[in-house]
């Protein structure tokens, strides 16, 4: 069920209410992150999933890939609640899919859906279509952390450094390190601080920790970028290449900071890097200052947000980007 009352405020409070209430009575919780989880994604997960664990209930968290989840994020699972994908049941009794754009998402767990006895989802997506019983969908929300957030609120929960962890991580990591962040999410912030998380010790290995040998192989990588001021209506856009060796080498932590320093590049709305995946497939991540790159990556079959979204296609690495400009000029 989704919320249809006055507002979008209203629906949104509605949906909360009703998720609070069906995890509240919940036994038999699995939760799913995206495939490739990010920080948000993979934390509002285990924020959720630690409390449930504490009440009593079985929990389990999971996603459709990679195998493992990202060395970073790792310390969240303070509880040991990440399984690997065929430890998920086939009908789950609640699923929770956090942080999901859209079903393809799930990747390899996607068919848990529609065997699932109650399904609800938390997401902020602009892009998402709304599936699952309970939907908590808020594209205004910065991070799905803050919808997991108001959810545990709803809930009673006692929020304290270890679930507080989880969220912060999810909720400085979407918001490019409160960049995009408003008010309430500063204050969110601050009550997890308060509650004890260890600003540090969350976001030295996500974004501060990495082998001497990427910094050679980002110098490479920053060194083959290229500058097309014409892009993007004319607002500039900038791009990179990661071959797959490089993708082969080194961790998604490195890979992933790559087009958060594209961005920095003053003479381009538009940050795009592509990451090769298969022979002729690529990943491109998207950041943006002005230009919603997120109706871009859906016009491509991908989604996002308006200001970093992402999309996968098939060709050479010039060929797919020039798709891309050809979206983003229209």
């Amino acid at each position: 069920m989704s919320a249809a009352t006055d507002s979008p405020e209203t629906d949104v409070a509605t949906a909360v209410a009703a998720a609070a209430e069906l995890l509240g009575s919940a036994r038999d919780v699995t939760l799913l992150a995206h495939v490739q989880p990010d920080a948000d994604a993979l934390g509002s997960a285990l924020a959720l999933g630690t409390v449930l664990a504490r009440r009593g209930a079985q929990v389990r968290v999971s996603f459709g890939s990679p195998a493992g989840a990202p060395e970073s994020l790792r310390p969240l699972d303070a509880l040991g609640l990440l399984v690997p994908p065929d430890e998920v049941p086939a009908a789950p009794d609640l699923l929770v899919m956090c942080d999901t754009a859209a079903v393809e998402r799930l990747g390899s767990l996607a068919d848990r859906l529609a065997a699932a006895r109650a399904s609800l989802l938390i997401d902020h997506h602009a892009s998402n279509p709304g599936f699952g019983d309970v939907q908590v969908l808020d594209p205004s929300a910065e991070a799905t952390a803050v919808l997991v957030h108001r959810v545990l609120t709803a809930m009673g929960a006692a929020i304290d450094a270890t679930v507080g962890a989880c969220l912060y991580a999810g909720l400085v990591t979407d918001t490019s390190g409160f960049r995009r962040a408003g008010p309430a999410a500063h204050r969110m912030a601050a009550q997890l601080l308060e509650a004890g998380v260890d600003v540090e010790a969350v976001l030295r290995p996500i974004s501060d920790d990495h082998p001497f040998s990427w910094l050679g192989a980002l110098a490479d990588v920053l060194h083959d970028a290229r500058l097309d001021p014409d892009a993007a209506g004319g607002l500039g856009l900038v791009s990179a290449v990661v071959p797959v060796a490089l993708m082969e080498r080194f961790r998604v932590e490195e890979v992933d900071g790559v087009v958060d320093l594209l961005r920095t590049a003053s003479e381009a709305d538009v940050a795009v890097v592509a990451k090769q995946v298969g022979p002729r497939r690529w990943s491109l991540s998207m950041r943006s200052r002005t230009v919603d790159v997120a109706a871009a990556a859906v016009a491509l079959g991908g989604g996002g947000h308006p200001r970093a979204a992402g999309v996968t296609l098939d060709g050479e690495p010039a060929e797919v980007l020039d798709r891309l400009k050809a979206v983003l000029g229209r």
